[in-house]
């Protein structure tokens, strides 16, 4: 295997299958064409011999370029169980940020910010939808529901063949499935839409922790905390904008069918940057393959001569061997050193899920009960929507000056108490915009901040091999959150403000108890001196 960014195991196929995902969905585009006599009204008409032609090949192409990425079976099995031969090599992780560092930021931005304007985009596709295939809100809430459902089971299967295939193999995997259910944008009933959406969810759940994880094992201790935040909070920030602008932009001109057709180019712009998108070094380490993380590791050294040194010249003490210990499967991230601290990631995760899918996206409803005209609660939470802004700088503030597992506990107790805060607020309907206004910041503050550390702080805490699966299961239990937040909404849970507020401020408290015992510090450490202090 050769680390040149633009090889892969088997060329001919990726590419091939590239090929066949986007004549998959071109051949329907002449279907959409057709919808400008109607319009751009396309429910009922039947599907072209085009179109189930076109959704014939776009799975073949998935298998083809899946054949492409997929390393030799011998070497995902060692890559699985940790290299047992190996010698993790010292990497001086003082070694500053260059032009490699930099450039591998700005690339995972953007596939950052195309992850999440996918799902962001699903806000506004609904009014048009809901009105072209005359369906209620019930109904319509299904779109969500299963978009939520595919994140959640996107973020631990992409996790998984991040540990198995390679990161950057599976960032450019999830890119192509982006790719192919832009066919979304074609689709003449709702339940096709459905289907789709759910592969969608899953293609975007996938990208997200394997980002995280590609990330951290890449960029120097010094500065890993700051910039897996900052990568979070600008790609998100960035990928609401771009649908938010697509959707003013080209919605009027096409319909809200074309924003899920826009999944073609920038599916295809991840594919196009993936030269400078290096496989991780830990990663090829942990595969028994040296050399190739030598020659990766260069890349990012810059003009430090000292950056890696060899085996035999590197003091004892900075030979790191590979990262073996009892955890041998995805289960035992339960049962291992890491339990603990994985139990509270996942309480937390399904608590910021029930918080931010759940009781913030009924929060403009329960406003009404709070003295809010109904007309000035979307100019209520736009303006505390303002005020939050600043947040994310503190959030990456603290994470690299003063701790990253203390500053996350310190955001869970701010949710815990902004909750909490609704809950009194509820039951003593106090009526003032001022004490709402603040305490809507509060939480909008508090759970972003929650979110742009919860799967950095992940990817840093587990081991090489099951690092991705251990960012992946974390970040599904913040989408499964929000599927249990979906479901409690028919029983019309969040109709009640201080009784929702307060159950879901629960798990939220219990998950911020869980990591201040148990979390351990990460800032500047690194990742090899992590799973050492975690054996203790």
């Amino acid at each position: 295997m050769r680390t040149s960014s633009i090889s892969f195991h088997h060329p001919i196929a990726f590419w091939l299958g590239c090929l066949l995902v986007a004549a998959g969905v071109l051949a329907h585009v002449p279907m959409f064409m057709m919808g400008r006599y109607t319009h751009w009204q396309m429910v009922g008409m039947p599907m072209s011999t085009g179109m189930w032609i076109g959704m014939a090949l776009i799975p073949l192409g998935l298998a083809l370029s899946m054949y492409g990425l997929m390393p030799r079976l011998q070497q995902m099995r060692q890559t699985a169980q940790g290299a047992r031969d190996a010698r993790f090599f010292h990497i001086a992780d003082g070694v500053p940020l260059n032009r490699e560092h930099w450039t591998l930021v700005v690339v995972l931005i953007i596939a950052l910010a195309v992850d999440v304007m996918k799902p962001a985009t699903l806000g506004f596709v609904m009014p048009g939808m809901r009105s072209e295939y005359a369906i209620g809100q019930s109904k319509a809430s299904l779109l969500a529901l299963f978009a939520l459902t595919g994140t959640t089971v996107g973020s631990v299967l992409w996790g998984r063949l991040g540990d198995l295939i390679g990161r950057r193999a599976a960032i450019l995997l999830s890119a192509l499935m982006f790719m192919g259910t832009a066919i979304c944008g074609a689709m003449p009933t709702f339940e096709w839409n459905l289907a789709m959406c759910f592969l969608m969810g899953a293609s975007a759940g996938g990208l997200l922790p394997i980002a995280f994880t590609l990330m951290a094992e890449t960029v120097p201790a010094a500065h890993r905390g700051w910039l897996l935040v900052a990568l979070g909070g600008i790609g998100t920030s960035v990928g609401y904008l771009l649908a938010s602008g697509a959707a003013a932009i080209l919605e009027p001109m096409f319909s809200w069918r074309v924003l899920w057709l826009l999944g073609l180019p920038t599916g295809a712009l991840i594919i196009f940057l993936n030269r400078w998108i290096p496989e991780s070094p830990r990663f090829l380490s942990n595969a028994g393959l040296e050399n190739q993380a030598r020659q990766v590791l260069r890349r990012f050294s810059g003009d430090s001569g000292h950056a890696i040194e060899d085996d035999a010249s590197a003091p004892l003490d900075q030979i790191e061997v590979d990262e073996q210990h009892p955890i041998a499967g995805m289960r035992q991230l339960l049962r291992g050193r890491h339990a603990s601290i994985s139990w509270g990631l996942l309480v937390c995760g399904v608590a910021w899920g029930l918080a931010n899918f759940g009781f913030l996206l009924w929060l403009p409803t329960n406003l009404v009960e709070l003295g809010v005209d109904p007309r000035a609660a979307s100019a209520l939470l736009a303006r505390s929507a303002i005020l939050a802004l600043p947040g994310i700088t503190v959030v990456v503030w603290l994470y690299h000056y003063w701790s990253s597992f203390k500053a996350l506990v310190l955001f869970i107790a701010l949710s815990t108490l902004s909750l909490l805060a609704f809950a009194l607020m509820g039951w003593m309907q106090l009526q003032s915009v001022t004490a709402t206004v603040i305490t809507t910041a509060a939480l909008l503050v508090s759970v972003s901040g929650v979110i742009a550390m919860l799967i950095p702080y992940a990817a840093e805490i587990y081991p090489v091999h099951l690092r991705a699966t251990g960012s992946g299961v974390v970040a599904a239990a913040s989408k499964f959150g929000g599927i249990l937040g979906a479901g409690l909404a028919l029983f019309g849970f969040f109709n009640h403000l201080a009784m929702s507020a307060l159950l879901i401020a629960l798990p939220m408290a219990v998950s911020g108890v869980m990591l201040a015992r148990s979390g351990i510090e990460t800032r500047g450490h690194r990742l090899e001196d992590i799973q050492r202090a975690l054996s203790g």
